[in-house]
């Protein structure tokens, strides 16, 4: 099937795009956007060195089938914390306990993919005994950005019945929330344990790790009759890749680079918008 070399970026000079497609051999420049160009015909693979020219010029580049439609999946599955929204929720519950540094450090091991998920988010919440539950709504009210595009997306998956799936390693107090105020159609996450308005340190039930993102994944795919390449993927860290990689399409949106090397597609310079932006309509 032929492909085109979807490019996108903040702004898009037509130097850029020059550049671009003199080093991958594209014959045809054709902008779709003030911001968005498809180049063709396209090169077999995304090379490192085409990605870190890409990376160079600030811009994001995907190799993308001619005729591919946004309105053909049926879901996407998508990490909430530094991908629906812009902060990591147990971090920012930390800084009302004053240990920030510590719980935020341990979390960016486990994103980077150092640590064993489950182990650190054990680690971390057991940081959290005693602080009252009022601080979570207080990071809720205060803390807790969409990410750029976000919207955009969201209409669009409305527009054509595209259902959203957030599954998080994060708490359900905040997935929750969210699910209610955006209409997300699931949302699953780690519920902390409570008592006496205050936390106990730990989390109540199984845990949300990669291999139950997968498996979340998977359920609901088979639960709505969608094929494997009718579902779309994305996150930032290494508990995403299990998902990521049993998606039709796995997008690391602002991701590690552990996530960026191993998916198909990497969304660094625009934000969730870009993912519509990848296909024609």
């Amino acid at each position: 099937m032929p492909h085109h070399l979807v490019v996108q970026a903040p702004a898009l000079p037509q130097a850029t795009l020059e550049q671009l497609a003199a080093a991958c051999g594209a014959a045809i420049t054709q902008r779709t956007g003030p911001c968005r160009a498809r180049l063709s015909p396209c090169p077999d693979a995304v090379t490192p060195a085409l990605s870190a020219l890409a990376a160079g010029l600030g811009v994001d580049i995907a190799r993308v089938a001619d005729g591919a439609r946004f309105a053909d999946y049926g879901l996407i599955v998508s990490d909430m914390d530094s991908t629906l929204i812009t902060i990591e929720c147990i971090d920012e519950i930390a800084d009302m306990h004053g240990l920030k540094p510590e719980v935020a450090a341990i979390t960016e091991r486990s994103m980077q993919g150092e640590l064993d998920f489950a182990q650190s988010l054990v680690a971390r919440v057991a940081l959290l005994e005693g602080l009252s539950e009022a601080a979570l709504e207080r990071v809720y009210l205060e803390r807790v950005r969409l990410t750029r595009g976000a919207e955009t997306l969201l209409a669009a998956c409305r527009a054509h019945g595209v259902r959203f799936m957030l599954v998080s390693g994060g708490f359900t107090f905040f997935t929750e929330r969210l699910k209610a105020r955006l209409g997300l159609d699931y949302a699953y996450a780690n519920e902390l344990e409570v008592a006496g308005g205050r936390l106990t340190g730990r989390v109540k039930g199984d845990i949300v790790d990669a291999a139950a993102k997968r498996r979340l994944l998977i359920d609901t795919r088979d639960a709505l009759g969608l094929a494997p390449q009718q579902v779309i993927a994305m996150g930032d860290g290494a508990n995403d890749l299990m998902m990521l990689a049993e998606a039709g399409l796995g997008v690391a949106f602002d991701a590690k680079p552990v996530v960026r090397a191993q998916a198909a597609v990497a969304i660094n310079h625009v934000g969730l918008e870009g993912v519509l932006g990848l296909f024609d309509a």
